[in-house]
């Protein structure tokens, strides 16, 4: 067998692949997606450099949780859980210089502080309207006078 059927072979499975991984992202975010609540929220891993070590993702409201799934990712399951009951909403500000490139346009960068450290998120503002309700509407019972540890 010639060398350009072998070279084309291997475009070919590799064409496959690409196109088996896109089949699985849209899959995968049809059942992300299938429960409802989910917005674009971007979430910082590493702020060792300013405006670096953001991901994007998608948010998911699931009961007393906030869960984040990354975009490329095949993992049915969230990357990370916050729990209502452990975020305190510290502020927001605009995205500035590298951030404006990483996330996505007009989003806000907001900052929450959790028992093991501070949170940065980014959304847009109608999904911070909406976080911003879903911290407050808490259960019954809950200390809204606490202060972050």
């Amino acid at each position: 067998m010639p060398v350009w059927q072998w070279l084309l072979d291997a475009a070919g499975v590799l064409l496959g692949i690409v196109l088996l991984y896109g089949l699985g992202l849209v899959l995968r975010r049809r059942f992300v997606s299938r429960h409802g609540g989910t917005f674009e929220l971007s979430y910082r891993v590493r702020s060792s450099k300013a405006g670096r070590g953001w991901l994007l993702g998608l948010g998911r409201y699931s009961g007393e949780s906030l869960e984040w799934f990354r975009y490329f990712s095949l993992s049915p399951r969230p990357k990370r859980v916050l729990q209502r009951s452990e975020l305190v909403y510290a502020g927001r500000r605009p995205a500035e210089g590298a951030e404006q490139m990483s996330l996505y346009p007009d989003h806000v960068v907001i900052s929450c502080t959790t028992p093991r450290g501070v949170v940065e998120l980014a959304m847009s503002p109608a999904s911070l309207m909406g976080f911003q309700s879903w911290l407050e509407s808490g259960p019954p019972g809950t200390d809204w006078t606490r202060t972050p540890r």
